[in-house]
């Protein structure tokens, strides 16, 4: 079975690509393409998810090309995806009805507060695991609900279908109008602030209060199994895996057992902690969701620190201040100073997520003396991610009792050595970079390959995992104490500054 073949679409952010792996986990051919970013108002943002299905079959069939293969070649298809972005289509059509509204986006802001009333933030967490905030798929469906006329009725009629990305892609994947199933896995509905952590079940309750139609939502399903087969490009491949590319990262990062961690830094950085088959819940700020279900198996829930501005800040510093022309520039100049220069930068471009929560909190740099160089606020740039990383991996402590021993990392920003040291500075452990870096598309892979039969469980897959390098932490104690302290200080600038949108 060396010749076994399985593919994974990885619906991201800002791109869409297709990867097909061997039986080793090894990476045989990529296609990439980037889609829009659509900025209609200050902290909104939209993804044409017309575009982005074009630019799916696009990576797809350019995939098959680079590795030479034809469909009947690969075994399983897999999907990853942006989790909380929310498209809302008609059945008969497939037409979008709107923009796909992006997990950054913070127009649902005052429905948040609105739906929280005397409870505030907490008033679904028992049920969801989530703090009421923009960040999460139900308010934006409730907000398309009522601002385009007519729809809420359409919807209630049968019409519309609702979904986050996997459920869009796994519909138009396996025949669309033509007969297209309507699914999401567990792990993308336990993003949505409407699915029950307990039972895996859309909440009534909750559907109520948020007036969303249970006609519209799609079935939700297990991570590992075949949903159907897939038409066109990859006609007759089996959708086999459907995750959320942060817990698709847990999978393939070989988190199975209690205890464990990973941390991928992308557009945004999440760090999930397995905590095993009971849903651990958070008094620190952090998100009990989903890691993954196989098959029929009990689900394994994770602890997660949801950090929204992390790799989107160095590419600000290049796009919007036009320091760099290149993101990679950035660990050159930030690593020819010693330090910051006593500036600290917060990203708060959309308000700070876990452990703040904080939507009315907005970006800062602090700490600036005429001293300071591009340099201190590269180093400062790069510093705001491992920082963040820091406070989640405080709360996760303070929830769990867990101390995490080693942190498993991946994502673009791994490649970033001084950045990678100054995590692990931070944290006083060893950080781990694997040999396989694309470890959410490995995970979906991995998910498919599991429900076909390519693999026999996560003991075999725990032998395919791979040191590729690893940090280990020269910072001394007291500077650690002291940078940290004024870290605080700095992210508590950055609250007050945004009136939420009534």
């Amino acid at each position: 079975m060396t010749d076994t073949f399985v593919a994974t679409i990885d619906q991201g952010t800002t791109s869409s690509r297709c990867i097909v792996f061997d039986r080793n986990g090894a990476i045989v051919a990529v296609d990439q393409r980037e889609h829009r970013q659509i900025f209609p108002r200050p902290g909104w943002v939209e993804h044409d998810a017309a575009e982005i299905w074009s630019t799916v079959r696009a990576v797809v069939a350019g995939a098959l090309d680079r590795a030479g293969l034809t469909a009947d070649r690969i075994s399983a298809l897999g999907i990853t995806n942006q989790r909380e972005t929310t498209v809302l289509w008609e059945r008969s059509t497939g037409r979008p009805v709107h923009h796909a509204i992006v997990w950054q986006d913070t127009r649902t802001a005052g429905l948040c507060t609105e739906l929280g009333g005397a409870d505030g933030q907490d008033r679904f967490r028992e049920t969801t695991g989530l703090p009421l905030a923009s960040y999460f798929s139900g308010p934006k469906a409730a907000w398309l609900l009522a601002e385009i006329p007519g729809l809420r009725e359409r919807a209630e009629a049968g019409e519309i279908a609702f979904g986050t990305m996997d459920s869009w892609l796994i519909w138009n994947l396996t025949g669309g109008t033509e007969g297209g199933v309507h699914v999401t896995d567990v792990t993308n509905a336990s993003r949505t602030l409407l699915m029950d952590l307990r039972t895996l079940d859309w909440d009534p309750e909750i559907l109520a209060e948020m007036r969303i139609p249970r006609a519209m939502l799609p079935e939700i399903r297990s991570s590992s199994e075949v949903y159907g087969r897939a038409v066109g490009p990859l006609a007759g491949v089996p959708v086999a895996a459907a995750l959320g590319d942060q817990q698709a990262a847990v999978f393939g990062q070989a988190c199975y057992e209690p205890g464990t961690a990973k941390n991928t830094y992308g557009t945004g950085s999440f760090l999930l902690l397995n905590t095993g088959e009971r849903p651990v819940p958070s008094k620190n700020g952090l998100i009990t969701t989903v890691g993954y279900r196989i098959g029929e198996r009990a689900p394994v829930y994770c602890l997660e620190g949801s950090i929204a501005i992390t790799g989107a800040l160095v590419q600000w510093f290049r796009d919007q201040l036009g320091i760099i022309r290149d993101a990679a520039e950035i660990e050159t100049l930030a690593a020819s100073v010693d330090d910051n220069g006593g500036a600290y930068v917060v990203p708060a471009f959309s308000g700070l997520y876990a452990p703040y929560w904080r939507a009315d909190a907005r970006g800062v740099i602090t700490g600036l003396t005429r001293y300071v160089t591009k340099a201190h606020l590269a180093r400062a740039v790069l510093e705001a991610t491992s920082w963040q990383t820091r406070e989640v991996v405080d709360a996760m402590y303070e929830d769990s009792g867990v101390r995490i021993t080693t942190l498993k990392v991946d994502g673009g920003m791994t490649a970033n050595r001084l950045l990678m040291q100054h995590q692990a500075d931070v944290l006083g452990v060893p950080v781990i970079r694997p040999q396989v870096s694309e470890t959410t598309c490995l995970g979906a892979a991995y998910a498919a390959g599991l429900a076909t039969g390519v693999w026999s469980g996560t003991d075999e897959l725990t032998t395919h995992w791979r040191k590729e390098a690893e940090w280990t932490p020269a910072m001394a104690p007291e500077t650690r104490d002291r940078e940290y302290a004024n870290w605080r200080r700095a992210v508590e600038r950055s609250f007050g500054w945004e009136e939420p949108a009534g």
